[in-house]
C-alpha cells in the first residue's frame, strides 16, 4: 500500500469514525425519553401543541408497560406547566356523541401494556395551563402510580403523528 493509499485509508477511517459519533448522539435523545419505575416502563411521554390562550391540553404516553407479576395503578399526575392533571376517559354517550370523564386511575394489569394515544380511549388532561404549548417545547411531568409510586418524566409537545391536528379540550 503507498503512501497516499494509507492517508486516504486514515481520513476514510476517521470520518467513519465521527459519522458513528455523530449517530450515536443524535440517538442519545430517542433513547433518553423511555423512562423506568421499578416494573414499570414509560415510553415517549408527549403533548399536542395549544392554541395561544387555550385553557386546557392534553399530554399522553406512547405506552406503560407492567414488566411485574403484580398489578398497579396509574392515580394521578402533576405538572408545573397546569394548575392541575386529570386522568381522562372518552366514551360514547346515549346520543352517539364522544364526552371526556375524568377517572381516578388506570388499571396496569401485570405483563400487559396501556397506551395513552392521541385519539384513543385515555388521556391526561392539562387544566389550567400557565403557558401555550408550542411544538418542539419539554416540560417535566411527574406520574403517580399506587404501588410503583411516582416518577418525573419529560413530556414533548409534538404535533400527532397521525396529522390529526390540534384536539381543542373544552369540558
Amino acid at each position: 500500500m503507498n503512501p497516499d493509499q494509507r492517508r486516504r485509508r486514515r481520513v476514510l477511517s476517521s470520518l467513519t469514525s465521527l459519522g458513528l459519533i455523530a449517530l450515536a448522539a443524535l440517538s442519545g435523545p430517542a433513547a433518553a425519553h423511555d423512562f423506568k419505575l421499578g416494573p414499570l416502563r414509560i415510553d415517549h411521554p408527549y403533548a399536542t401543541p395549544t392554541p395561544p390562550g387555550a385553557a386546557n391540553g392534553a399530554a399522553y404516553l406512547r405506552g406503560i408497560r407492567n414488566t411485574g407479576d403484580q398489578p398497579d395503578r396509574l392515580v394521578g399526575a402533576s405538572t408545573p406547566v397546569a394548575r392541575s392533571v386529570e386522568i381522562h376517559r372518552s366514551v360514547v354517550d346515549a346520543q352517539n356523541v364522544m364526552r371526556m370523564r375524568a377517572i381516578d386511575g388506570i388499571a396496569l394489569p401485570p405483563k400487559a401494556e396501556l397506551q395513552l394515544r392521541h385519539g384513543g380511549e385515555h388521556h391526561l388532561m392539562l387544566i389550567g395551563l400557565t403557558q401555550s404549548l408550542k411544538d418542539g417545547d419539554r416540560f417535566p411531568m411527574s406520574l403517580r402510580f399506587e404501588k410503583a409510586g411516582e416518577r418525573e418524566v419529560m413530556v414533548w409537545v409534538q404535533t400527532p403523528r397521525d396529522g390529526a391536528g390540534v384536539h381543542q379540550h373544552k369540558h
